[in-house]
């Protein structure tokens, strides 16, 4: 018999800042196969790495690799330009998420901030379900009040990139429901809401076993991770 979960949550404020370059982030998934230590959660599946990041005006990762790992980007705020290996000088704003698969090829990158202000953006890693993967490169525009799948599913589709991890990200007003049944990490951000009884405020990463959210502000990012919905 499957043990219940007991519903956890871990704020993003209770944790150190750290960040590198030119960008300051509070990682609040590291899983353990990748020296995550007390402080932080591990993930859900092949799903192994959340940061919540601000890059300072101007600021930039500097280009640096990636070999099989998945490589979510969801812009909160401001606007990121893209170089690499794939869709080189590509711009994301708020509310648009891309999805990069490294593959065996791999791939390098820089994500830069052209702005005089800081920006804010989640990063989520994924380890691939099979190796040797060509490199594959997504993009996506957020809808209002709708939850958008941005990664997994089957094999048989291109819209996402596949894997049995799928991670979904929706942008919800004022008293839009949002429910999912089996085990789930979600990522609160930019207001407030109530999830299974509890209010949650931006920052907050909670697990359980299933999921009841009612967002209480004018606009809220929900970022939801599960597993194994009919693909």
């Amino acid at each position: 018999m499957k043990e219940e979960i007991k519903m956890q949550l871990l704020s993003k404020d209770s944790l150190h800042r750290g960040g590198f370059a030119g960008l300051k982030e509070t990682r609040l998934v590291v899983d353990n196969k990748i020296g995550g230590q007390n402080d932080t959660w591990n993930g859900l599946g092949n799903f192994i790495y959340l940061a919540d990041a601000r890059f300072t005006p101007k600021g930039q990762t500097g280009m640096h690799p990636h070999k099989e790992l998945d490589v979510i980007s969801v812009m909160l705020e401001g606007s990121i330009e893209h170089q690499g290996s794939m869709e080189n000088g590509k711009s994301m704003q708020a509310n648009q998420v891309q999805a990069q698969r490294a593959g065996g090829e791999g791939f390098v990158h820089n994500e830069i901030n052209p702005d005089n202000v800081e920006n804010r953006m989640l990063q989520l890693w994924v380890l691939p379900e099979a190796a040797g993967e060509p490199a594959s490169y997504k993009f996506y525009d957020l809808k209002k009040d709708q939850m958008i799948r941005v990664y997994g599913g089957n094999k048989s589709q291109s819209v996402t990139l596949d894997s049995e991890t799928v991670i979904e990200v929706g942008l919800l007003s004022k008293n839009k429901n949002i429910t999912q049944e089996g085990e789930f990490i979600a990522y609160v951000t930019g207001g407030e809401g109530v999830l299974n009884g509890v209010e949650v405020k931006d920052g907050d990463l909670v697990r359980d076993e299933k999921l009841d959210f009612t967002a209480l502000s004018e606009q809220v990012h929900l970022t939801l991770i599960y597993l194994n919905k009919a693909n």
